[in-house]
This record gives structure tokens, sequence and C-alpha cells, in this order.
């Protein structure tokens, strides 16, 4: 079994710079991750990736290895172990599932076909999404991929282990009740993955990590992504990594430069209102709460004023948040309203727009939830609606993205909102006067529509209702709902 690393994998000691706090190995060796110039452009094949897997690559259209790929991929081929930062969007999937296949591909099977390759993600939609990517790649060469995550009968995936399996995509908690019922063995993993390694620690995963971790056999290679590297990783990276080669392709706080960042300042009064003009654009939008009960509260009020709107949280079982995703994903949903959690790992083709209608806790989250637009070198708009109150908040998180966002006042009815329903484009080149807002909540928030009551029925709700509401509500909503039905 696995032990924890002493000296070959221990940071350096921590140093404190003048006036700041503690700087561990890990910050200074990012730091100088950073500084390195960008390796000379090569193709996948002079990478090392097998000619199988570039023609599958090459059937979707990937044929430049991106930064963090290029980087990072020779080290993981050689079997050392890696810590990778970059942003969302920028091929860290890949980063590390071709090298792991690659490797795979050419290793010795064991003769029970245990699990040789271990991928950890937080979410069951990343854990999704990682295997989508990684299945294709691994079919060619006769290797198998299995997912292990809760909410999904478990029955299939013992039956999906039992027959024999080279790659497992695993959340923690699922993994571990597969352990203690000995049917996931991990006494055959030669590369672990850890995937969204910050976000494992911000959740609470660190114990169960650290048991998964230490059931995988000693000398395995261990490669860790995320696009913040920090905290609990940390602590981890000291663990677990033996001299490890770091790479960064930017600084955590480091934005898109594709995205658009907006702040709409309003008054509470209008926030909905507002929400719902964004949501009535052809386009679809992705929105973020804080809180559950938030998501479906605000796609049932998005629902009442004439938007196809569906919420994504804990709450819902696989196949409601599969089925939520999938019409998103199709148009049938314009408005998927997720919370913090449920949206890690989230990566919707061709999303151009991400309203933060709750703000984030911090910079981190922020850039998170952002980076589910302006993916790939794709361009995107990332909007803040913020309260008065919440603006000295709002712009500290900001600055501690290195993102400096257009400002704008605005209120229900604006020409701004208006001009984003009728054509879909972003409001960045609209500029308004500030102005208070006078507008006031529509009666039918006061009277919420008890048709609507599982998040994945929202969209049914909005056809049944958007007529018989339209008559209901107040003349400046009334004309916002007409201009999202003549968008879409």
């Amino acid at each position: 079994m696995s032990r924890p690393n002493n000296a070959s994998a221990r940071s350096k000691p921590r140093r404190t710079p003048r006036g700041g706090a503690p700087v561990s190995g890990l910050d200074a060796a990012l730091a100088e991750a950073q500084t390195r110039p960008a390796p000379q452009p090569k193709s996948f094949a002079e990478l090392g990736i097998p000619e199988s897997m570039v023609a599958v690559l090459t059937t979707r259209d990937i044929t430049t290895p991106s930064e963090i790929q290029a980087r990072t991929m020779p080290d993981a081929l050689a079997g050392r172990d890696v810590l990778g930062r970059a942003q969302t969007g920028s091929g860290k999937t890949l980063a590390f599932g071709l090298p792991l296949l690659a490797r795979l591909r050419v290793a010795e099977r064991p003769a029970k076909r245990l699990p040789r390759g271990l991928v950890l993600v937080p979410t069951r939609e990343l854990a999704q999404q990682v295997a989508a990517v990684l299945e294709p790649l691994a079919r060619v060469d006769g290797l198998r991929v299995a997912t292990v995550y809760g909410g999904a009968p478990i029955g299939r995936q013992i039956d999906n282990l039992r027959r024999g399996v080279d790659v497992v995509v695993a959340t923690p908690g699922r993994l571990l009740d597969l352990m203690e019922r000995r049917v996931a063995q991990l006494d055959a993993v030669s590369t672990l993955v850890i995937d969204e390694a910050d976000h494992m620690a911000d959740l609470g995963f660190l114990p169960a990590v650290t048991r998964i971790v230490d059931a995988t056999p000693d000398g395995r290679q261990c490669l860790m992504f995320s696009a913040t590297l920090d905290g609990g990783v940390d602590r981890l990276a000291q663990r677990y990594l033996s001299r490890p080669a770091v790479h960064a392709v930017t600084a955590a706080s480091a934005p898109v430069t594709s995205m658009q960042h907006q702040v709409f300042l309003l008054d509470h009064a209008d926030k909905v209102d507002v929400a719902a003009e964004i949501a009535s654009r052809p386009e679809r939008t992705l929105f973020f709460v804080r809180t559950k009960h938030g998501a479906d509260r605000l796609a049932r009020q998005l629902v009442q004023r004439g938007v196809d709107a569906a919420a994504i949280h804990g709450n819902l079982n696989q196949n409601q948040r599969t089925r939520t995703l999938d019409g998103f994903a199709a148009g049938r949903i314009h408005a998927l309203i997720a919370t913090d959690v449920a949206a890690r790992g989230l990566h919707i083709d061709a999303l151009d727009m991400v309203v933060h209608f709750d703000p984030p806790s911090d910079h981190k989250h922020y850039l998170h939830r952002s980076g589910r637009t302006a993916r790939a070198g794709a361009t995107g708009t990332v909007i803040s609606l913020v309260e008065p109150q919440q603006a000295r908040d709002v712009a500290r998180i900001h600055a501690a993205a290195a993102v400096q966002p257009d400002q704008l006042t605005v209120r229900a009815g604006d020409p701004a909102l208006r001009a984003m329903g009728g054509t879909g484009t972003g409001a960045g080149a609209h500029r308004t006067t500030p102005s208070r807002s006078d507008a006031r909540p529509s009666r039918s928030d006061a009277r919420p529509n008890r048709q609507s009551q599982a998040p994945h029925t929202h969209r049914t709700a909005a056809r049944r209702t958007r007529g018989r509401n339209a008559s209901h509500r107040s003349q400046g909503a009334g004309r916002r709902a007409t201009a999202g039905r003549t968008g879409r």
C-alpha cells in the first residue's frame, strides 16, 4: 500500500514575504514554473502520443496541444509525478488522460483485470465528462474505462468492475463504498490522477482522498491538476508527490483574456426581472446561485416570466441531473441555474454567457464559475448582478481575480437588456446613464406557481404558464416576455 512520502516529497520550508503571509514550497515552485518560457510548438505525435490516439483526436479537430498539455505531457509520459495548474477550459483532461492511456497501452496487464489507472474527481458530472473524453481514446487500443459515482445504480458499477476495467474515473464517496464492499481493488493502480485538487480540499474530501491514495501501491505515479493549487493541495503534495514536475501556465488569479467581464448594479427589486431579460436572449445562459433552494426559487421565478429554465443541484437524482444537462446542452432549456458544487466540471459547448446571480464566496469560485464560458479559445461574457450592499465585496473579489469589469447601472426594462433579448449579444457595447430603479416585483412573485414543483419540470411549466402569466404581469414585464419569445 502507498505510504506518505518523506523528504523526497516535502515542500521547502515556508518563508514569509515582506508584509505578507507565509509562502510554501508549492507556492515558490509554482511562481518559478510561471516564469518558464512556453515550449516550442509540437504535435501530439512529437510529444509521444500513439498514432491510434492521435487519429481519434484528429476526428475531433484537436490537432495542436494546448500549453498545459505541451508542458506536462513529457514528464507524465516519462512516469514522473506532476503538479499542473492551468485555467478552466485549457485542456487539463487530455493533459493527464493521454499520458495515462499511452502508458497503460504498453504496460503489462495483470492476470486479473484490475484497474491500473484511477482518476479522482469531486463531482459526478465531472466524472461523466472525463470518462466521455477518455473512452474513445481508450477504445482504439482495447482499454476499458468505467465510472464510479453516487446517485447512480451501484449494481451496474459493481458489474462493470467485476468484468474488468483498465481505468476508473470516480468520486471519493462511492469509491470508498465499493472498496469497503471489496469490489474496487486498487492493488494494481500504477497511475493516480487527482483532478480539481483544490476543490477536493475545499469540499472536505481530504480524509476520503487520503484513504483512497493510501490504498494504492508504493511507487505509483501521481498527477494533480487544477485551475488553482493552494490550501489543502499543498498538504496533499507534501504527503504523496515524490519530486514532482511542477507546471503552471498562468497565475492562479489570471482571468481568461477572451472573457468580457461586466457588473450590472441594480436594486434588489429589479434583480429577478433583469435576470429574466438576460435569460430571454436566443442563446443559452448559465446562472450561478449559492444555495439549492435559491436555485429552485430562481428557476421558478424565471419560468413565471416565460423563460424555459431549470435548476441543477445536489438534491436531484442522477436521472434528473442528466435530463436537465442534456436539455440545456440541446437548447431545450435556455437558462440553467446551478450551485457551485453541482456545476463543478460542467462543460457545455458554445456557452457564451455566465451570470453570477449571487456573488461567489471568493475569487477562486468566481474564476471557476466564469470558466464555464470562453473555453478552449472561444469568447464569452461574464455578468455579475450586484446590489448596492454587495458592491464592495464583489469589487474585492474582482481585484483578487485580476479582473477589471465594465460597470453600468441597470433596471428592469433597460434598453441594454432589451437589446440582449432581441439579438442575443452581450450588453458591453451598450451604456446607460446610471439611474435609480423604480420598478417593483411583479405580482407573480408573490404567488409562486404551484404547478412547478420539481426542478426538472420547470421548462414544461414555462410552456403551460407563459400565456396565462403574461396577462397578469406589469407592462414592463409583459414587454420582456414578448421580446424573449420573439428572440427564441
